[in-house]
């Protein structure tokens, strides 16, 4: 763990929920002596996280919360509709025609769809059946699809088996939505399957770029598919948490708010 001096409130609440992934609970004394800040200070942490359901307060210290299942795609995709049409309006501007990208399945990356379709001699390989049925009218577009186990909650492929076809191509950049976006986490998702298709597709990609609302930044997911060295460009909104912000700035990430 880094130097705990001088830390940023939601750099310190960052590692505070490290720590409790790793130990599953932990004490305001602990924390305290750990951080080297008042008790007080601990319990303001303490009550923001829970404010986020992040944790849950007990006497004296704090545990994980219980993690709720992911939600479908269709409900994801009424959440942070206006940031995340900003997002993907920014996201398309990291495409170019001639282009082989890839898109997952979030809503976020479906949210990207909606323009890209000017360009021509585009490929985009993905594993969501969504953002496949969304690009059917691009004429100048070609989709390859990943095989696969159909998922009906998020409406995608699933299974590394069929990740083969997507190495015949040079893949300029890859756009990834998150469950979350943690330090030293990165990346995670709720789905152990998901996570471990994007994962093989992360290292296929020569541009990894996260495509997350502000909500995501703090969230830590079961499963990491993309360590915070891994990401190149992180396109948010202009809620994101100050001090994350600047965490994956001093780590030589490129971070947009739009």
């Amino acid at each position: 763990m880094e130097s705990t001096f001088d830390l940023y409130p939601a750099e310190r609440q960052q590692q505070i929920l490290t720590l409790l992934n790793q130990n599953g609970r932990a004490s305001v004394s602990e924390l305290s002596q750990i951080f080297k800040v008042s008790e007080v200070t601990v319990r303001a942490d303490l009550q923001a996280l829970s404010a986020q359901n992040l944790i849950v307060r007990t006497h004296g210290g704090a545990v994980l919360a219980p993690r709720a299942p992911e939600l479908s795609l269709m409900l994801r995709r009424q959440q942070q509709v206006q940031e995340k049409k900003r997002i993907g309006a920014a996201a398309a501007g990291f495409v170019s025609n001639g282009d082989a990208i890839f898109l997952d399945a979030s809503s976020t990356s479906l949210a990207l769809t909606h323009h890209l379709h000017k360009y021509r001699d585009l490929t985009i390989l993905t594993h969501s059946l969504v953002v496949a049925q969304a690009m059917l009218e691009a004429p100048g577009v070609t989709v390859v699809m990943t095989g696969g186990i159909v998922q009906r909650d998020t409406v995608s492929l699933l299974g590394t088996e069929g990740l083969a076809i997507l190495r015949k191509y040079n893949l300029k950049s890859g756009f990834f939505g998150a469950h979350g976006l943690s330090f030293p986490e990165g990346l995670t998702d709720v789905s152990a399957g998901e996570a471990e298709v994007k994962r093989e597709v992360v290292a296929m990609c020569h541009q990894v770029i996260a495509v997350i609302d502000a909500s995501k930044w703090g969230r830590v997911g079961p499963a990491s598919f993309a360590h915070p060295q891994d990401i190149h460009i992180i396109i948010t909104d202009q809620q994101a948490p100050s001090g994350l912000v600047e965490q994956a700035r001093s780590l030589g990430t490129r971070v947009l708010q739009i």
